[in-house]
């Protein structure tokens, strides 16, 4: 046979029932295997879903700082002044209430308190005000804009499930990732950049920091154009994105012209998803072309601007320079902008490594903060702020009053929010006086669940959802069909915060 005409041979699941002759059982096996494809909608003007968003967003687009490792509440945000007076004791039994931990403290004899080394100061404000760690300075200067939740909570202790968790709805891989799914619902704000851009950042502390893997974000299951791009520090951008010697602009259209031409056939002929967001990748690498140059050059930026994120924003890759490109990105219309920090888990030697990790990212976060303010965008960008857990009060190693190390601990975390429509300058939740369990305001500890929502804690479901709820969405319909069931990035649960909000 000829091969060009092999792909004649090739059925798609239409034409081969279509040709089948095998009556009611073919027609009642198609209707089965419909169902489990996602329905074919007409996107909206901005490349998003029909009908979403659903109510009118406060937000449009998002900026998450995710502190990889699990930051130690206790040393920068949940304040415990009485721990001091309970330094090298034993944590009573029923505080920690038979809790899971790790396999690196399991083997501890005993669990001895570990107070932290460093002062606290209360940043009067709205209501009673927000303690900051002295390793915060700057972003103490901010406190008034900033939403800070003290009673976060999740279900992973180990950080590859936790963080896959917080960044896509399920400790199991395969899931899309957050800026996938508002990708997928919401569309574009600029055509010339992608929708979901991530940063990585180097950091100071630990260098063996846990590793990131590209599903976190990756799309999962959604079609590939909704997966986020990572931007590179040094050299190009994103790779072979540069025309190849001797191949200038015009001939680069004219094959890209070419190939869209034959996709579109393999498109019309077999349906395949995949192939359509093959087409709309090649465009969108086309225009990067002139787009991600022209956002990567900070020599614009005036020296008043450097000296807001400060000196390390000079250098490519670092927290801080990612936090310029950040609002670079917010003007020009990206709708979700992540950055990795690593470096946040100080299982020992925490009064080595975590001033470092601090300065890393104190003076850039008050920065972007400001800076948005400032150009009056900070009303409609919501910037999120955290880690995928928090850490144990009771050391894990050595103690001594000026170094300790902290084990995972996902009872209770801290994480702040600003702009995008939440309640500023306030204080969310609150913990015992250990730090280790979430209490009501009368101080009697709860043991919250994601099936039903407990007033003063905040499951990462609920975050997400609250999230989401900002942008317009409303999270229950926010779904994805596959593998026979609707998806969503909050499962089965998530209950909108309504006290974060403005």
């Amino acid at each position: 046979m000829d091969p060009r005409r092999e792909h004649e041979l090739l059925l798609t699941r239409r034409q081969l029932f279509g040709r089948a002759t095998l009556g009611v059982g073919t027609a009642a096996l198609a209707s089965l295997v419909e169902a489990d494809q996602a329905p074919k909608r007409t996107l909206n003007a901005s490349g998003g879903q029909p009908g979403f968003p659903n109510f009118a967003p406060k937000a449009k687009r998002v900026i998450y700082l995710t502190m990889n490792g699990g930051p130690s509440q206790l040393d920068l945000w949940d304040y415990k002044p009485k721990l001091m007076d309970h330094f090298n004791e034993d944590l009573p039994q029923n505080i920690r209430n038979g809790q899971r931990i790790t396999t690196m403290t399991s083997g501890q004899t005993r669990f001895p308190v570990a107070p932290t080394k460093y002062k606290f100061e209360k940043h009067d404000n709205s209501g009673d005000g927000v303690w900051v760690s002295e390793l915060l300075p700057h972003t103490s200067k901010i406190v008034k804009d900033l939403c800070v939740i003290n009673s976060m909570y999740t279900e992973a202790i180990n950080h590859d499930p936790a963080t896959t968790f917080i960044q896509t709805g399920s400790q199991l891989p395969g899931r899309p990732s957050f800026g996938s799914w508002v990708s997928y619902g919401l569309g574009t704000l600029n055509q010339e950049l992608p929708t979901y851009i991530v940063l990585h950042s180097t950091w100071s502390a630990k260098a063996d920091a846990q590793a990131v893997f590209t599903r976190l974000w990756g799309s999962g299951f959604l079609p590939g154009q909704y997966q986020g791009v990572a931007l590179r520090s040094s050299g190009d951008p994103v790779l072979f994105l540069e025309n190849p010697s001797g191949v200038d602009s015009v001939t680069r259209r004219k094959m890209l012209d070419g190939i869209a031409k034959l996709n579109t056939m393999q498109l019309s002929h077999f349906g395949d998803p995949d192939i359509a967001a093959r087409i709309a990748q090649y465009e969108m690498a086309y225009r990067l072309q002139t787009s991600v140059p022209e956002l990567m050059d900070l020599s614009k930026e005036s020296d008043e601007t450097f000296e807001l994120y400060g000196q390390d924003a000079h250098k490519p890759g670092t927290f801080a320079a990612n936090c310029l490109l950040a609002r670079r990105m917010a003007e020009r219309g990206v709708r979700f902008i992540q950055i990795f920090h690593r470096g946040w888990d100080q299982h020992g030697n925490l009064s080595g490594d975590l001033p470092r990790q601090c300065q890393d990212v104190d003076q850039a976060c008050a920065a972007l903060v400001t800076d948005l303010k400032r150009r009056g965008m900070l009303d409609d960008t919501l910037i999120i702020w955290g880690g995928e857990f928090g850490r144990t009060v009771y050391c894990q190693g050595p103690l001594s009053k000026e170094n300790y190390g902290r084990d995972h601990h996902p009872r209770c975390f801290t994480m702040w929010m600003a702009g995008g429509g939440v309640k500023p300058g306030i204080v969310y939740g609150q913990t015992d006086e250990y730090g280790y369990n979430i209490v009501s305001k009368d101080g009697a500890i709860l043991n919250p669940t994601p099936e039903t929502f407990t007033p003063g804690a905040v499951h990462v479901h609920d975050l997400n959802a609250t999230i989401l709820h900002l942008l317009g969405i409303d999270h229950t319909k926010l779904t994805y069909r596959f593998s026979g069931r609707d998806f969503r990035l909050t499962d089965v649960h998530g209950f909108v915060v309504k006290e974060l909000l403005a």
